[in-house]
């Protein structure tokens, strides 16, 4: 019972979290500034940094399961710890793109922001390919803030074999995230505007 006080304690917080992130990230994504008078350049500047975050955090990842594996668990937290920084940072740059810029349509190749039929026709299938990437994408970076955040309780509370459990199945989705961030900036970034 002792155990899972540290978690118990922080389980509201968790789902509270895990609530609130895709809640506030969705009513954000609607949100434009310039529709409030708000006269800001778009942050067009954004997309290839945060892909490149998405990146930089699956080097991480592989990293801290390497070295815990490797038993070097103080590399291992401070990795996991750099992780969870990146995922934060990308969040806030991808929230802060959207909310100055439009959103680009994949194989909108005129930038007119209609996907019309000859563009369809041009990208053909892959279009199914792009929107399954993305759809996974997005449903698992929703379904992994709740796996993170209970892994990261149960290693502080020092729940070892319980943390283990949770983070065999935290990983590779985390890790499919970051990899599919990286995946959908490739296939969309021909289609932003110059």
């Amino acid at each position: 019972m002792e155990e899972n006080s540290l978690e118990k304690k922080y389980n509201k917080y968790i789902i509270a979290v895990s609530i609130v992130i895709p809640t506030v990230v969705a009513v954000l994504f609607a949100v434009k500034l310039k529709d409030f008078g708000i006269n800001v350049e778009p942050l067009s500047f954004l997309p290839p940094i945060y892909a490149t975050i998405n990146g930089i955090t699956a080097v991480v990842l592989i990293s801290a399961v390497l070295a815990i594996k490797n038993g070097n668990r103080k590399a291992h937290e401070r990795l996991m710890t750099f992780a969870i920084s990146l995922s934060l940072a990308f969040l806030v740059m991808y929230v802060a793109y959207h909310m100055t810029a439009d959103s680009v349509k994949f194989g909108d190749l005129n930038n007119d922001g209609i996907l019309d039929e000859i563009e369809k026709a041009k990208i053909g299938g892959i279009r199914f390919l792009y929107y399954f990437i993305l759809l996974t994408h997005i449903l698992l970076s929703i379904a992994i803030i709740p796996l993170v955040l209970i892994s990261y309780v149960r290693a502080i509370g020092e729940q070892f074999d319980r943390h283990r459990k949770i983070a065999r199945i935290t990983f590779p989705l985390w890790l499919y995230v970051a990899v599919t961030g990286v995946v959908v900036y490739l296939m969309i970034s021909p289609y932003y505007a110059n």
